[in-house]
């Protein structure tokens, strides 16, 4: 089986919008739909008709064009069971340990529940592909709105568990703050060091920092780092639990 061709391009002020096309079957999934005249522009560029949404939560800037593509494709959209009702045009609800068929390509449902209630990622395991909208981004999480750091802290183990080697395509272009803030958490960390001066370069010449890897977000991301000793001892944390460090970062980092 051919490898699926994936289209990256920016959206709103700092979303990421992501077409996933298989070149055998034809079928074109937008990963959330952000952006209707983006996501059209990217679509008609290679000439794909979009034939899914694969909707992560119900945030507006995640739904915003579902029911314009579906008017305008007649495009299946695909959300969480747990938000059915606040997903615009929603035709088949998912929820957790679901798998569906892809233009042949085998998508798992992963619940990561945290930032939103009834968040999902989409997870393509013979792919290697991880679509994690706002639950993990390079080197962060995503804000707690609906769900305590418990919940999030066990959303990302879920993700962490997966091959090292899954590509993660994330929601937001949120690296950068990201990098400086991971720094003041995990300042021992030499990967760390090395890829957030990376990363500053790259986006001095305004380069994406999409897509990251599970591998590397385990070595440099401190919210997936809550048991690492460095981590713990600069927060003063080292009788503390896994969950209560990393509710510690993610209050630190809202403050950031």
């Amino acid at each position: 089986m051919k490898p699926l061709d994936l289209d990256v391009f920016p959206c709103r002020s700092d979303n990421f919008g992501v077409l996933v096309h298989c070149p055998e079957s034809g079928v074109t999934a937008s990963i959330d739909a952000p952006e209707l005249d983006a996501i059209v522009a990217a679509a008609e560029r290679r000439g794909w008709k979009i034939t899914h949404i694969f909707t992560t939560h119900h945030h507006g800037d995640h739904v915003e064009a579902n029911l314009a593509l579906k008017e305008k494709y007649g495009c299946e959209i695909i959300g969480p069971r747990e938000e059915a009702l606040a997903i615009p045009g929603l035709d088949q609800a998912v929820a957790d340990g679901d798998s569906f068929d892809f233009g042949g390509h085998t998508v798992r449902v992963i619940e990561t529940p945290g930032h939103t209630a009834g968040h999902v990622c989409y997870h393509l395991p013979d792919d290697k592909l991880l679509f994690a909208a706002d639950t993990l981004f390079a080197l962060g999480c995503g804000r707690l709105f609906e769900r305590p750091a418990t919940d999030m802290w066990h959303s990302l183990q879920k993700l962490a568990a997966l091959p090292d080697e899954t590509a993660v395509y994330f929601g937001h272009e949120y690296t950068l703050s990201n990098a400086r803030f991971a720094l003041t958490i995990d300042p021992e960390n030499e990967r760390l060091k090395t890829r957030a001066a990376e990363i500053e370069a790259k986006r001095q010449k305004g380069e994406f920092t999409i897509p990251t890897t599970i591998g590397l977000e385990k070595e440099t991301n401190p919210f997936l780092r809550a048991a690492d000793p460095s981590i713990r001892r600069n927060l003063l944390m080292e009788g503390s639990s896994d969950e209560e460090v990393f509710a510690e970062i993610r209050k630190r980092k809202d403050h950031f």
